[in-house]
């Protein structure tokens, strides 16, 4: 693997922001070395976008090497080692080696040293703890160019202890399988997350939410949600019965560039309730939340039905979810039916409903006074209207107009 990528490795080393920084980091007394998912990535041919440095020199120095480079150098966690060094519109995270001296499942205590191998297996897993240095040599301390060669994710040494140091881990471990192994997950990694799930509980939502969100949209997302549910891991996170069938048929077909909270959805709603407790359970955001509870209420708006919607059911539901929430909606009713073809016609006709362009001034134009009335007219002007097929000439709509405000007379 290495000989194969070695000029891809060495163009890396090449650019210049990287090449200036590690030359300002790397001697007189100092080592720095390009580490984690960089590394990783590189190997595989895949973009190394996010460049992290563990290094041997101490913060303060590392700060003031970077800005004696030209770099603008920001503590962002400089209580655990971390500096920023931002140059060229490209920033780079540089953290001091260090071990774990105490460990709560959710956060460390540290002290830093001078050794790359005990950084090293202080991480999570084995391909996330190659390092690569300045003179192009891929350093692996615990296996881990095997592991990637063969897409396999493995904690580093002991699993349980791995999980107990940080639970997020088991998240994690599900997060990466998806993304990088290929099979089963491993089993001795599979085994310490069932042990240690309960551990799940004392993490923060928002860290919980992160880490789902990322899962649900990695490439083998379907079948590692499979193994999460098998393992009675997955109810615990979700807080509900998932609906594995429905989210692999999505998984399958929607392609790139899905919105996560789409897939959360996908995965954990049925009707508003469902929103709800994901909101509560997973500290959705404001845009998060919204976007799934529209696409509960189109779900409810549509359910209970055989075979796809007419154009109008399809409309009135975009009337009150949103023609985003009712399209998503579509095809999850219909994600494993086959009927893909007319569900993106169904769509695409939706799409080309006009405006319904009368307001409340036309209706009190009708002789309906001020008040709530007004909204109930224009409410039913609306609802006919779309049973009429959705006409778009303003004549016709000021009809739906005049006929309800004199219904309501």
């Amino acid at each position: 693997m290495m000989r194969e990528r070695a000029g891809e490795i060495a163009r890396f080393l090449a650019q210049p922001v990287l090449a200036r920084l590690l030359q300002a980091l790397d001697g007189e007394g100092e080592e720095t070395r390009v580490v984690g998912g960089a590394v990783r990535n590189l190997l595989l041919g895949e973009p190394a976008s996010d460049v992290d440095l563990a290094t041997t020199a101490l913060p303060q120095e590392t700060m003031r090497r970077g800005r004696a480079a030209g770099f603008k150098a920001v503590p962002t966690g400089i209580e655990h080692g971390t500096v920023t060094l931002v140059a060229d519109g490209m920033s780079f995270e540089v953290t001091t080696l260090r071990r774990d001296v105490e460990t709560d499942g959710r956060r460390a205590k540290v002290v830093f040293g001078r050794d790359f191998a005990a950084d090293a297996l202080r991480r999570d897993f084995t391909i996330n703890a190659l390092g690569l240095g300045r003179d192009g040599r891929v350093h692996d301390y615990c296996g881990g160019l095997d592991d990637l060669a063969q897409r396999r994710v493995r904690f580093i040494g002991d699993a349980a202890m791995r999980i107990r140091e940080d639970y997020l881990r088991i998240l994690r471990f599900f997060r990466f399988h998806a993304r990088y192994g290929v099979g089963a997950p491993d089993a001795e990694g599979l085994h310490a997350c069932i042990a240690g799930r309960d551990g799940l509980t004392g993490l923060s939502r928002e860290r919980v939410r992160a880490e789902l969100l990322k899962l649900l949209v990695a490439p083998g997302v379907a079948s590692t949600l499979g193994a999460m549910a098998g393992a009675g891991l997955l109810m615990p996170v979700i807080g509900g019965v998932p609906h594995l069938s429905r989210f692999a048929a999505i998984a399958e077909n929607d392609g790139a560039g899905v919105h996560p909270a789409f897939r959360l959805a996908a995965l954990a709603v049925s009707v508003g309730e469902d929103a709800s407790r994901l909101r509560e359970r997973l500290r959705l955001s404001n845009e998060e939340f919204d976007r799934i509870e529209r696409i509960a209420r189109a779900l409810e708006g549509l359910g209970g039905r055989a075979g796809l919607p007419a154009i109008a059911a399809l409309r009135h539901v975009a009337h009150a979810a949103g023609n985003d929430a009712a399209a998503a909606a579509l095809v999850l009713l219909n994600a494993s039916t086959g009927a893909e073809g007319r569900v993106q016609e169904l769509i695409a006709e939706l799409g080309r409903t006009p405006r319904f362009e009368p307001t409340g001034k036309d209706v009190i134009g009708f002789g309906i006074p001020p008040g709530p009335r007004v909204g109930q007219v224009l409410e039913a002007a609306r609802q006919s209207w779309i049973e009429a097929g959705c006409p778009a000439g303003a004549d016709e709509q000021m009809e739906f107009v005049r006929m309800a405000s004199t219904g309501l007379r």
